[in-house]
């Protein structure tokens, strides 16, 4: 097989993995994918090669080959396209033959970096090598400079995860599911805590015991991980209890939360897909934890473990909380502040700046600043008067 047909026989399913820094501003309820594919030609690539978007946590926006260096698998996970024993066209490449063909196409303007993945074929721990040979003749010996995300597989060793870390910009490891029990349902031959959340403990073992100029770019690599939402009946709390953990204790950079989609000819085809809207959710409150200092306990669950799906959290959290005690702008410390809808990080570090020239008493200045100073008007006071705006109708 042509080695572009291969590329692009082992890229078309990888929308699946996530990587860059996921836009809930840019969530269209329409798409089946926040970060859709598409397709590169080149002049001297006439069959297209699958290529996706990314914000990169530097902010900088890239075309990213993901791919996989084999598509054969050991492992039946009933979710997902490359299960052992599937009827569909496979392929494969040798570390070097893949190496140089993606520099090639680096070359070509295709794609700026590389996320790269891999079935399992011989165990989790030769797959891994074989991963980390590919990164390797890339840095060391094709003097490539860019991106590269790596995938930690089940079953590597702790000296693969760090040898991992000194290559990659990115690593990653698959959790699926927020614990063991709704894993079986997933990936019945996959172990959560030995083989999927243990390589995350590592990875944080490893930042903080192990000085960061030894790996590629001077500091560790960023770690994130991936949930299959909706494939195994969890519930939000589920997901977020898990993630929380992750941010607190083993410094995760972020949680991506995959909506699950029946593929044909798998145990879980007749499952019904879960909604997008359900991941973007999942996201925003993700983000809540994280960079705004909610808990998951503070989180608006509904009675089933679910989140609204009608409203975004934070606003229905603020509906809860501060709709009869609003926030004093000018009083309020930074983390009340962030608890507002509407004000955003720069939006709080704005407004504490704009505090010490003098009072704010009108929602003007907010706009100034940024602040979606309408979404925040009903929680908030301005210099002791609750703020004047036209309510939205709907």
């Amino acid at each position: 097989m042509d080695a572009i047909v291969r590329l692009k026989t082992l890229t078309e399913q990888m929308s699946l993995e996530q990587d860059g820094d996921a836009s809930t501003s840019a969530f269209d309820p329409r798409s089946t994918s926040i970060n859709a594919p598409y397709l590169d030609k080149t002049e001297n690539c006439p069959d297209a090669v699958f290529v996706h978007p990314a914000i990169l946590p530097n902010g900088q926006k890239i075309k990213l080959l993901k791919t996989l260096l084999t598509s054969t698998c050991e492992r039946d996970c009933y979710y997902c396209p490359f299960r052992a024993g599937r009827d569909m066209r496979r392929a494969t490449f040798q570390p070097e033959e893949f190496a140089r063909l993606f520099l090639t196409l680096a070359a070509k303007g295709v794609a700026a970096g590389v996320f790269l993945s891999s079935g399992m074929a011989g165990g989790g721990v030769r797959s891994q090598d074989k991963l980390l040979d590919t990164a390797d003749i890339l840095r060391h010996k094709l003097n490539f400079h860019g991106y590269i995300h790596l995938k930690v597989l089940p079953g590597a060793e702790k000296a693969q995860v760090e040898r991992a870390m000194l290559l990659a910009d990115r690593v990653s490891v698959n959790l699926e599911a927020p614990n063991d029990t709704r894993l079986a349902k997933l990936a019945p031959h996959k172990q959560f805590v030995q083989e999927l959340l243990q390589p995350l403990k590592w990875m944080e073992e490893i930042r903080r015991s192990k000085p960061g100029y030894v790996a590629w770019k001077g500091h560790w690599p960023s770690s994130v991980t991936q949930f299959v939402a909706g494939g195994a009946g969890e519930t939000d709390l589920e997901l977020l209890t898990i993630t929380g953990y992750l941010y607190r204790h083993l410094g995760l950079k972020r949680a991506y939360f995959s909506p699950f989609n029946p593929i044909p000819d798998t145990p879980l085809e007749g499952q019904p897909p879960t909604p997008v809207i359900r991941g973007h959710r999942l996201y925003q409150a993700s983000f809540l934890i994280q960079d705004y200092g909610f808990e998951v306990e503070e989180l608006p669950f509904e009675t089933d473990g679910r989140l609204p799906v009608h409203t975004d959290p934070k606003l229905a959290w603020a509906r809860k909380n501060l709709a009869e005690s609003p926030v004093e702008v000018n009083q309020a410390e930074r983390q009340q502040l962030m608890r507002v809808p509407g004000i955003g990080p720069k939006g709080v570090e704005a407004i504490l700046r704009a505090r010490r020239q003098g009072k704010i008493r009108d929602l003007s200045v907010l706009k100034k600043m940024g602040v979606l100073a309408e979404k925040a008007a009903p929680f908030l006071l301005l210099d002791g008067q609750r703020a004047v705006y036209q309510p939205a109708l709907f």
